[in-house]
């Protein structure tokens, strides 16, 4: 099955449709899927759920979805740099579901793993537990969190094969791993698209029978979301 395909726009085809659920991986704007990003504001899916750990910054990353009013509802732990995310929010426009970041993380790797719920003590005795199932395990309170799918998920990587083997680089490592797996469809972009068999198999991050289509991305911007330097 040839998973190579030539654009972003093309490797999305027949994916999308209104009212969908996508994951976008990344940190900040470390390892996030450009292209392809780019490509769902061109296509005007819209009404979508968004599980991705902040939303970009206003002009860049997810953030332009977000100011096109495309996104009905973010499942988060972050609203960082994103001043129109935080606007919608509190004008009630965006639904938010907010999580500990350890916990989102948990969430997507049980949903991908097929575990449909876990106990944990983050959040025990806050707003995150309101309406939610509360446990006692060995004198300690936890709360019950449910695993997270979507029907696409989009990932980041540095190199990948034709097979669709990826490797991560640093800290382009977060959530995209996970993600890649909790997707029903997962569609990779990729720095550098090699043969199968140039990947060095202990490097590999995410197996390719995880990923159904790839692409190679160029001209990646890769901004810094806040730069922060001392005097010299």
């Amino acid at each position: 099955m040839n998973k190579v395909y030539p654009d972003a726009k093309s490797a999305l085809d027949g994916l999308l449709f209104d009212g969908m659920t996508i994951m976008s991986g990344g940190f900040g704007l470390c390892g996030i899927s450009e292209h392809l990003i780019s490509a769902l504001l061109e296509s005007g899916v819209k009404d979508i759920t968004v599980i991705s750990n902040n939303c970009g910054v206003d002009d860049f990353g997810l953030g332009p979805l977000l100011q096109g009013h495309r996104i009905k509802k973010m499942v988060s732990s972050y609203v960082g740099e994103n001043a129109e995310f935080e606007r919608q929010f509190l004008a009630g426009e965006l639904e938010l579901e907010f999580n500990p970041q350890g916990t989102l993380a948990e969430r997507i790797r049980a949903g991908g793993a097929g575990i449909p719920a876990f106990y944990t003590k983050t959040g025990y005795g806050t707003v995150i537990a309101d309406g939610k199932e509360i446990k006692e395990f060995n004198g300690e309170m936890y709360v019950m969190e449910t695993g997270l799918i979507a029907d696409l998920s989009i990932v980041k990587a540095w190199k990948g094969d034709k097979s669709g083997n990826l490797i991560y680089r640093k800290t382009a490592r977060n959530f995209n791993p996970m993600m890649a797996t909790a997707g029903k469809m997962c569609v990779a972009e990729v720095e550098q698209l090699v043969e199968v068999g140039e990947l060095d198999a202990d490097s590999i991050h995410t197996p390719g029978i995880f990923v159904n289509r790839i692409i190679e991305g160029h001209n990646y911007e890769k901004r810094i979301e806040r730069r922060t330097t001392r005097p010299r």
